[in-house]
C-alpha cells in the first residue's frame, strides 16, 4: 500500500484527517460549527462538507436555508479525488436534510473505506429530539436499514435510538436491550 499523501500543508496532523459530512447554522453552534473547531484542537485535520446551510437550526418554529442533494455531495467527493484527497482517518457524519444525500453518504463511506480500509465511520444520526422528528421519516428507514451496519459507531439520543430499534425506552433494562 502507498503511503497516504501529504495530509495538509496548512494544518499538518499525526492525529489523523477527519471528514465531516454535518449541517452549518448562521445562528448557533450546531453540526460543523460545533465539531471542526474542538477537533482540530485535539490534532485532527478536518474538512468539512455542510449537508445543508440554514438560518438556525430545525428545532425552532421556524428556518431557511439551503439542502444539498446526493449529486451536490458526490460533485464535491468527485474534486476531492480528483487531487488524491480522500484519504481520511475518520468520517464524521450528522445531519442530513435528504435522502439522496444519506444514500450518497453510503456510497462516499464506501469509496473512502476503498482508500483507506481502517476507516473509522462515527454517526450522529441527527432525526430529532423530545418525541419529535425534524427530518422527512423516510430517512429513519435508511439509517436504520443501511447506515447503522456500515457505522464504526452511533452516537443518537434516546429518542432516535428509540427510532432506530423500534424499542420504547422504559429504563436501564429496556435501554440495555436497546443498544
Amino acid at each position: 500500500m502507498a503511503p497516504p499523501p501529504i495530509l495538509s500543508l496548512a494544518l499538518p496532523s499525526e492525529t489523523g484527517r477527519v471528514l465531516s459530512i454535518q449541517s452549518h447554522t448562521v445562528q448557533g453552534y450546531v453540526g460543523n460549527k460545533s465539531a471542526v473547531f474542538p477537533l482540530q484542537l485535539l490534532g485532527y485535520d478536518v474538512d468539512p462538507i455542510n449537508s445543508v446551510q440554514f438560518s438556525n437550526h430545525t428545532g425552532y418554529p421556524s428556518f431557511k436555508g439551503q439542502v444539498l442533494n446526493g449529486q451536490q455531495l458526490w460533485d464535491l467527493v468527485e474534486g476531492l479525488a480528483a487531487n488524491d484527497l480522500l484519504f481520511y482517518t475518520h468520517l464524521l457524519t450528522g445531519y442530513i436534510g435528504s435522502v439522496s444525500f444519506l444514500k450518497t453518504v453510503l456510497e462516499v463511506v464506501e469509496k473512502l473505506r476503498s482508500i483507506n480500509p481502517g476507516l473509522i465511520y462515527v454517526c450522529d444520526p441527527v432525526m430529532g429530539d423530545e418525541g419529535k422528528l425534524y427530518v422527512p421519516m423516510e430517512l429513519v428507514s435508511v439509517y436504520r436499514e443501511k447506515v447503522v451496519p456500515v457505522a464504526s459507531m452511533l452516537t443518537p439520543n434516546q429518542f432516535e435510538v428509540e427510532q432506530l430499534t423500534g424499542l420504547r425506552y422504559g429504563g436501564l433494562s429496556t435501554g440495555t436491550t436497546s443498544l
